[in-house]
């Protein structure tokens, strides 16, 4: 196990830990959230041995194997697949000795060699490396350029794929969504629940921490706070301290009345779309995590545009892309205010064009496409970070756009987005991404504008930051066009999903769930086609679909009687949780911790214990069916793609 026993550490004037301790034991996947700052990947250096703690002892057993994503990765002529091949040491070390021994015409040796290479099945490991980087987003004719011709973003992927690569014991696992796309997120995070060794995780993204994660550390006030259960129950557990400080009592109050004000007026438009409803029931759940974020550092919202057009932007049968190819044809939109779109595709599908056309710093190339002359963009993509002025302040840029802007009123605006104090004057030359991010969005939010264009907003955002996001989103009267791989943000902020898909842009009859299995039915359906091409070229898409439609009709009469099961268990999960929030509900009565109420809270704190014991019991038994047909699924998917 690792273990971290009363580390002391202080960088500068900075006490980062003093007397922290935790325990992770093999197997365990834990989150590390925390405030920007806190030392969260302090720690994993510490772990690597790359920084001693001034006390204490952090410590694992000798034979554990590390890995973790590289930071920097050189310009190398190699081909990706090769690159992410060399992330096995003991391959390429194994690989080395053979050609040694063959070199010397050593038969026992290269028997030997043979051996030990059949141990780490070396012999299918090009095609683990190839499958990893297909998940990550490169195609087979990706896979055989150069590490070089790679731009920063995928470079980082390639880390990723190496660092998945290695045969580990301990994953260190630093914001490896940041350069991801959804498609990319969802592939890895089927990849990670199968992992088998230990994994601590860093990452802004609830829901990829939710559905990985069964233990959160929490880095705060120089300590390590463990919870049990995912990043939503840890939100919970955290609600449950903080409800009891009269302090923040009433900021959670407001927290609430806004987040039921978006939900009643959400219900209202909900109609009978399946992800409608689905999102309904997500924004009921956000009640609860509401005061877990009573203490951030960040409030802000979309004042009400100067204008509001409708409609703001009308596309008929518009086709967009660049002058020498055409990727998107036939497509048509009308933005109103209120319109919240999410946009769903594969890389490569068109979604960054399609945001670009609307921004106009594309131009159509056929089509009718209107806009308002009220019509106010606020653009965020991550190309936009580089816009902002070196040696300039948060405060030089936000006075920029409006004169007569004092700086008090500067500072004061600035203060919800994290810059306060001197941070405000300080030039942003030294700021780090998520600094960048934060500003860009403040200066878009200032300008009031009645179109949101936003591509990947939150790229290096932190959770509160991100929650802080939602929130603003939530009450934005304008329109919205959104990219994001973190699906929490989209299903909190968008109405409708439309897909792009095969030069197409279309709405998306479902939710986030379905485009799962949309991807993997393509998926599927591509590869099947595939090996249908070498034999039956000219009726391999018929065949393709109808293996598919047998194939699903066998998973879904194995998955049935377990599903059933899982049902059962979350039906009666969900009567749990029921009870429990009732349970904190009176508890967050204050009178209840007077002398004369004691015996009260004593048999609600004690029902409480034995109905959080059931609901683990019940949560571990749905997520061992969970297991079972995700293992059921995965059999599918090997043997039959």
């Amino acid at each position: 196990m690792l273990n971290i026993s009363q580390l002391y550490l202080q960088l500068g004037n900075k006490v980062l830990f003093d007397k922290a301790d935790a325990i992770i034991y093999p197997g365990h996947k834990i989150g590390i959230v925390g405030a920007n700052g806190s030392g969260k990947s302090t720690l994993f250096n510490l772990i690597r041995g790359e920084l001693g703690g001034d006390d204490g002892e952090v410590s694992m057993p000798n034979s554990w194997t590390l890995a973790w994503v590289k930071q920097e990765t050189p310009a190398l002529a190699k081909s990706a697949l090769e690159y992410v091949i060399d992330g096995d040491v003991k391959y390429r070390e194994l690989q080395q000795q053979l050609e040694q021994a063959e070199q010397e015409d050593d038969g026992a040796k290269i028997a030997h060699i043979h051996h030990e290479m059949d141990l780490i099945h070396a012999y299918t490991i090009r095609s683990r490396a190839g499958e990893l980087l297909n998940g990550l987003g490169f195609d087979t004719e990706a896979q055989q350029q150069s590490v070089m011709s790679f731009s920063g973003g995928w470079r980082m992927r390639l880390n990723l794929a190496q660092a998945l690569m290695i045969n580990s014991d301990l994953l260190l696992l630093d914001e490896p969504t940041n350069h991801l796309d959804l498609d990319a997120v969802i592939w890895l995070e089927k990849w990670l629940t199968r992992y088998q060794g230990t994994m601590l995780l860093i990452s802004h993204d609830r829901d990829f921490i939710d559905n990985i994660c069964q233990g959160i550390l929490h880095v705060e006030a120089q300590k390590l706070n463990f919870y049990s259960g995912n990043y939503s129950n840890f939100e919970r557990q955290r609600m449950e301290k903080l409800a009891q400080q009269q302090a923040v009592f009433q900021k959670q109050q407001t927290e609430i009345q806004h987040i039921q004000s978006f939900i009643d007026r959400f219900k209202a438009k909900a109609s009978k779309a399946k992800q409608a409803q689905s999102r309904v029931k997500m924004l009921e759940r956000m009640e609860l995590i509401a005061p877990a974020h009573v203490d951030s550092q960040f409030n802000f919202e979309f004042k009400q545009p100067t204008n509001l057009p409708n409609p703001i932007i009308k596309m008929d049968k518009v086709s967009a892309g660049y002058e020498t190819k055409t990727i998107l044809t036939d497509i048509k939109l009308n933005l109103v205010p209120g319109s919240r779109i999410g946009l769903l595709g594969r890389n490569g599908a068109g979604k960054s064009t399609l945001i670009k056309t609307l921004s106009r710093s594309l131009a159509p190339l056929g089509g009718e496409f209107e806009h308002s002359k009220h019509l106010k963009i606020g653009y965020f993509a991550q190309h936009q970070l580089d816009t902002l002025q070196l040696g300039n302040s948060p405060i030089q840029h936000l006075i920029q756009l409006q004169d007569g802007l004092t700086e008090q009123e500067a500072r004061n605006y600035l203060g919800g987005f994290g810059f306060n104090g001197d941070q405000a004057l300080d030039p942003i030359d030294q700021f780090s991404g998520g600094e960048k991010a934060r500003l860009v969005l403040a200066l878009m939010v200032f300008q009031r504008p009645n179109l949101l264009l936003m591509d990947e907003p939150t790229n290096h955002l932190d959770i509160e930051m991100r929650h802080a996001l939602t929130m603003a989103l939530q009450e934005f009267e304008g329109a919205m066009i959104l990219i994001a791989h973190d699906r929490h943000l989209l299903k909190a902020t968008c109405d409708d999903l439309y897909l792009v898909d095969n030069g197409t842009v279309s709405p998306f009859p479902g939710d986030l769930e379905d485009y799962h299995k949309w991807l993997l039915d393509q998926q599927k359906l591509e590869s099947i086609e595939n090996q249908l091409s070498d034999e039956e070229p000219k009726e391999n898409t018929a065949a393709a679909k109808k293996e598919i439609k047998r194939l699903e009709a066998e998973m879904r009469k194995e998955i049935s009687p377990i599903k059933k099961i899982a049902d059962k268990l979350a039906v009666k999960q969900s009567k749990l949780e029921q009870q429990l929030v009732e349970i904190e509900q009176a508890m967050s009565d204050s009178d209840l911790y007077s002398d004369k109420r004691k015996g009260e809270l004593n048999q609600l704190l004690l029902k409480q214990g034995e109905l959080k014991s059931e609901l683990d019991d019940v949560e571990m038994q749905w997520f061992e069916c969970e297991e079972q047909m995700e293992d059921i699924k995965a059999k599918f998917d090997i043997e039959n793609v």
